[in-house]
């Protein structure tokens, strides 16, 4: 692994390289992992493992996460990061030891809507693998945060945190995930985010901004499945996120596709075994075959 760094729309973002025990280039593949996560929480172990099997695999952090640059900070903005992932996969395809003609995308969590975004627009982009794929629109997102009255009491705060920022320059924050704040973003007590051998690493600040929700809520990641061509597979599980998003979304895909349903919560697919193995190897198989 080599440390590496690009240019997005201006901001200087920061990569993790894995290159393969081999001298002919390889095929590249783009990683990124859950909204608000940095790469060293799921991405850099996709990442590596897909070395191991023969890929040049990137993970990086988006504009104003980890250690890019970019401001405001650790805000989730879909677009922005479906930009993120353009100029990385950019970035890939002039590397020596990289075939910029065999260039994929593998997204776990909510990187799934944007690996998507991205691929719907982006013809370098040859195969996309989701795992644990976190694709909602308005129908999945009044399931996922308790009806349409939650959805709109949890986007006018994200007006009223963005207009207080463009008039201040003051962003509203509250936690990722932890029950003990009730106006956190997930009110729960998940293990892998607040686990130090996990998740809960020093590099990830366990931090949301109140505006992202304007944006994060409004995301329609099902439509772009009719704009992709590319062969994708997904895996996920029952018990993981969203299952009826996932599948909404595998329906309307316009190119080949694959979907291998298998067991585990979704945090099991972050880093845990045999969900991580399984992933691993539906995603290698399916590059193999596509690009």
């Amino acid at each position: 692994m080599k440390k590496v760094e690009f240019v997005s729309d201006g901001v200087e973002l920061v990569g993790n390289l894995f290159l393969p025990d081999t001298t002919a280039p390889a095929p590249g593949v783009v990683v990124a992992g859950t909204w608000t996560s940095v790469k060293e929480m799921m991405a850099d172990r996709y990442a590596q493992r897909l070395a191991e099997k023969g890929y040049a695999a990137l993970s990086f952090d988006f504009t104003g996460f980890g250690e890019s640059a970019g401001e405001p900070r650790d805000v989730e903005s879909p677009q922005r990061k479906i930009n993120d992932i353009g100029h990385a996969v950019g970035f890939l395809a002039t590397l020596d030891a990289v075939d910029a003609g065999r260039i994929g995308a593998l997204g776990i969590c909510a990187a799934a809507m944007y690996m998507a975004g991205n691929a719907a627009v982006d013809p370098r982009v040859k195969s996309l693998a989701l795992v644990a794929p976190w694709l909602h629109d308005a129908a999945v997102c009044e399931q996922a945060y308790g009806g349409a009255d939650e959805v709109t009491t949890r986007i006018e705060a994200g007006r009223r945190a963005r207009a207080r920022f463009e008039e201040t320059g003051e962003i509203a924050y509250v936690p990722v995930v932890g029950s003990a704040a009730e106006n956190a973003a997930m009110p729960y007590e998940i293990d892998f985010y607040l686990d130090p051998a996990r998740g809960g690493i020093p590099a990830w600040p366990n931090r949301f901004a109140v505006m992202s929700w304007v944006d994060w809520l409004t995301h329609d990641a099902i439509v772009p499945a009719a704009r992709i061509t590319q062969p994708t597979v997904l895996v996920h599980s029952e018990e993981a996120a969203i299952p009826d998003g996932a599948r909404r979304f595998h329906s309307r895909l316009a190119g080949p596709k694959d979907f291998l349903w298998t067991e585990g919560t979704q945090f099991d697919f972050y880093d845990q075994e045999p969900q991580v193995t399984i992933a691993v190897d539906t995603a290698a198989a399916h590059f193999a075959r596509t690009m």
